[in-house]
């Protein structure tokens, strides 16, 4: 038995859809099983509920081999910690109790880093609390993704600009969520592993905002620039969109710490090198969104 949490988010249906592919027996647990589509329903068990409560996650890890932890956002918490590492207790402690053998979690790259780095310094304490229950622990560490570009595409469609904290000529990795989601899958499915590890997904190519601005621009057909904005313009922006004061500090200071080279410490292998470039990305993801 394999149990996923978050299986409706942008990460999480991805890897519902490619472990049901496997034929594994598959259980879920989710607040509102109405948003799962009616055929995947009938193929899954369901547990209902916040796998943050400890009477939920005890249910669903009954039996369980192997579970896909995911953080759901959180943008009111009270501190980035609470988000990850308190959130994440229960299912701890129902990890153990349960006997659970192998857990596959979504964190960040970057471990290490000697400052602040808000979600990336509390996704790396919530690994450390999970591998300490004697669960064999991967935890996919990854870094921004492409994705996160279509909450500005209104910006991109009506204005061509986007935006960011981050120097616009700093090359970095970034990826796709559905590589994110493959990986993930495939670590869930074999049965071979027994250790912790951290299991990097960095894209094919080291990209600036300047280099995706000029391959979007081709994508559409239309002019598009990256703009770099103050620090505190951000984080304004984020409160002003609902995060807590707490959370869009936590953003700011991930963003900060990637400016400074966060995303840059890892080095690409044959083995973290997944396939989705930015460019195909732009023209089956992006373009839609924009120009649809």
């Amino acid at each position: 038995m394999i149990v996923l949490t978050a299986p409706t988010g942008l990460i999480g249906h991805q890897v519902l859809k490619n472990v049901l592919a496997s034929g594994e027996a598959v259980r879920v647990i989710v607040r509102d099983p109405s948003k799962l589509p009616a055929d995947v329903l009938k193929r899954v068990e369901v547990v209902q509920g916040s796998h943050g409560a400890a009477a939920v996650v005890n249910k669903a890890f009954a039996g369980a081999d192997a579970v896909f932890w995911l953080v759901p956002p959180d943008p009111q918490a009270s501190s980035v910690m609470a988000a990850y590492v308190d959130f994440s207790r229960p299912a701890c402690e129902a990890f153990r109790s349960r006997k659970v053998k192998r857990v596959v979690g979504i964190s960040a790259l970057g471990r290490g880093v000697d400052k602040e780095a808000g979600h990336a310094t509390a996704s790396w304490a919530m690994d450390d609390l999970i591998a300490s229950m004697g669960v064999a622990y991967r935890a996919v560490i990854n870094p921004s993704f492409m994705d996160n570009l279509l909450h500005q595409a209104g910006a991109i469609k009506d204005q061509g600009m986007f935006f960011s904290p981050v120097s616009g000529d700093l090359k970095a990795p970034t990826c796709a969520t559905r590589d994110i989601a493959a990986v993930a899958a495939k670590l869930l499915l074999d049965r071979s592993w027994n250790a912790n590890a951290s299991v990097p997904v960095l894209g094919p190519e080291d990209l600036s905002f300047n280099d995706m601005a000029k391959i979007m621009s081709e994508v559409l057909g239309k002019l598009v620039r990256f703009q770099q904005i103050p620090n505190e313009a951000f984080k304004s922006r984020l409160i002003g969109f609902g995060m807590s004061d707490a959370m869009a500090q936590a953003m700011l200071d991930m963003q900060v710490a990637k400016n400074e080279g966060l995303d840059n410490a890892e080095r690409r292998t044959a083995g973290s090198t997944t396939p989705t470039s930015f460019r195909q990305w732009c023209q089956e993801i992006l373009k839609p969104a924009v120009l649809g």
